[in-house]
């Protein structure tokens, strides 16, 4: 800290100058103007009625007095008739009033004139209450005594209302023959920026590390006191691990340790440090630490992005919420951490200059796909819940891994899809149809677990059956037809002779053999070609098997004879 920098800590205009016996003399004129003369007595309470009290003055001189005048405040009386009791009488030119409780505030001032002084060498600074404002100032207390601290050297702001605070002002004035005690709050506080800007040259002068006690925590960071010099330690310049609250580190009266590190002019403030104390723990981690290292760490903090994991040595890394769990649906970091955990994570990202360090805790754990497919293979049966419905499929997870079960594998039935069949979190059993490892891709089919129409077809029915069904589609290569729901056979072009498909329409009913059955790949082959072959066998049968019985008979006919 320079010292143009120091100059501007000294003596300035925001006090400004005094000249106390200028003000000193206006008030004493004035209060003898007010006051007239005043004498302290000794009366005898002789009465004690319900309102008021009569005391004699002696010559047969009797004052009265309020009742108020000898009760404490909680309203118990504290004298009896025939108690001496002491009395200020003050006369202003006409009767003279008495008071009982004025002439006890003059004895503790008499009481305090008697051991004080007002020595320029050894000063005397008040801790008291501001209890009153008048026209002249403030009357402030302590210890029931009463002092005056006129408006032009109480220095408060144009806007403060200090009646019934705290304040800390400096005795300028003991006024013996008055019983005046007059005190300057404005002589209390320039002296104290005297001392503040000499501690400061003073602590400037070196890079010490000071011992501080901590005096008040805001949210900000928190003030300490060093060598009579109150100052700022920012929640930044608490820790090596960035901004922190300062509560959770000290409570008021810790002792600790700062070294000075600027002043803020602007706000008059000295500014502290606690981690310049202490060696940069950041350095220490660039020689120990580096990307893929696997280290132990404390859950320190977690919010809803992340949590922040504690190295043990004053710094802290960075767990972002995708780096927890290879789990895509986790929502927030407390499904699978709590604050205090320790865990184990991988260095990912670490840059010591902006002294910033990620980690990572899922490369650690193995990835839920190759589980799965060291767990199960194409044809295993497994058991999954439904994420996710889109218009093509369902997304099913299995094992933390999730897989498609695509519309056409959902059903055997046609107008059957995703969408119509579950909703999510349903639990439905599906077959593994696919592992595609290059792509981390997994497919499932449910209605591979089903049997299908056409295997139930193929029980019932055997190449060389005559069947009949209706013209499902027609193609250039052939013709489709529906045998029954959802059982689809098609009938190749060469196969339909001797019809052609320009004399078939959609619709027709159609006579055809089976010719081919494969229930697991869902295929049905007709001819209509082979029916009439298998129509003509048939008929020639049954020709030459009537022809055979009539030559028979005929020749045992003939041996008859």
């Amino acid at each position: 800290m320079g010292n143009e920098e120091l100059e501007k800590i000294g003596l300035d205009d925001e006090f400004g100058g005094e000249d106390f016996g200028a003000i000193l003399e206006k008030y004493e004129k004035k209060r003898s103007q007010e006051s007239g003369s005043e004498k302290l007595s000794e009366g005898v309470i002789v009465k004690i009625s319900e309102d008021e009290v009569a005391v004699d003055l002696g010559g047969k001189a009797e004052r009265r007095l309020p009742i108020d005048e000898i009760k404490d405040a909680a309203g118990n009386l504290l004298y009896k008739e025939g108690d001496k009791i002491a009395i200020l009488i003050t006369s202003r030119g006409g009767r003279p009033s008495v008071s009982h409780k004025k002439a006890l505030k003059r004895q503790k001032i008499a009481e305090f004139i008697k051991t004080h002084t007002t020595d320029k060498e050894n000063p005397i600074d008040i801790d008291g209450k501001v209890v009153s404002k008048n026209k002249g100032g403030y009357v402030v207390e302590k210890d029931g005594v009463e002092f005056f601290m006129p408006a032009s050297l109480a220095a408060f702001k144009q806007d403060a209302k200090p009646v019934g605070k705290s304040v800390t002002a400096r005795l300028i004035k003991i006024d013996e023959a008055s019983f005046t005690l007059v005190l300057s709050r404005r002589a209390f506080l320039n002296s104290q920026r005297k001392v503040k800007r000499e501690a400061i040259k003073r602590l400037s002068g070196d890079d010490r590390v000071l011992p501080a006690i901590v005096r008040r925590i805001q949210n900000y960071g928190m003030f300490v006191e060093t060598e009579g010099v109150e100052g700022l330690v920012h929640f930044t310049e608490i820790s090596h691990k960035g901004p922190v609250n300062p509560s959770t580190y000290f409570k008021e009266g810790d002792e600790v340790f700062v070294k000075l590190i600027g002043f803020d002019k602007d706000k008059r403030r000295v500014n502290y440090s606690i981690k310049a104390t202490q060696p940069n723990p950041w350095r220490e981690i660039a020689d120990q630490l580096e990307v893929g290292d696997t280290i132990k760490v404390n859950v320190a903090n977690i919010e809803e992005y992340g949590a922040f994991v504690d190295l043990g040595n004053d710094t802290e890394g960075f767990l972002h919420i995708s780096e927890m769990s290879w789990d895509k649906n986790l929502k927030h970091p407390s499904e699978i951490l709590k604050v205090g955990q320790e865990i184990e994570v991988e260095v990912i990202a670490l840059d010591v200059e902006k002294q910033r360090l990620r980690v990572s805790l899922k490369k650690l754990q193995p990835k839920p796909f190759e589980k799965f497919s060291r767990s199960y293979k194409a044809g295993d049966r497994v058991k999954g819940t439904v994420v996710s419905i889109k218009e093509f499929g369902a997304f099913i997870r299995v094992d933390g891994v999730e897989g498609l079960l695509h519309n056409e594998y959902c059903s055997w039935n046609r107008g059957e899809n995703a969408k119509s069949l579950f909703k999510e979190g349903d639990e439905v059993d599906v077959e593994v149809a696919k592992i595609d490892a290059d792509n981390n891709r997994i497919s499932f089919s449910r209605k591979a677990l089903e049997q299908s129409p056409i295997e139930a077809y193929s029980d019932k029915h055997e190449v060389g059956d005559i069947v009949q069904g209706t013209v499902r589609d027609i193609k250039n290569f052939g013709v489709f037809v529906r045998l029954e729901e959802g059982v689809d056979a098609m009938i190749r072009a060469e196969d339909l002779a001797p019809m052609s498909p320009e004399e078939i329409k959609v619709g027709d009913p159609i006579e055809a053999t089976i010719v081919g059955m494969e229930p697991k790949k869902g295929k049905i082959r007709l001819s209509v070609r082979r029916l009439e072959k298998q129509k003509e066998r048939d008929a020639l049968k049954n020709i030459n098997g009537d022809d055979r019985n009539s030559a028979l008979g005929d020749a045992l006919a003939a041996l008859k004879k």
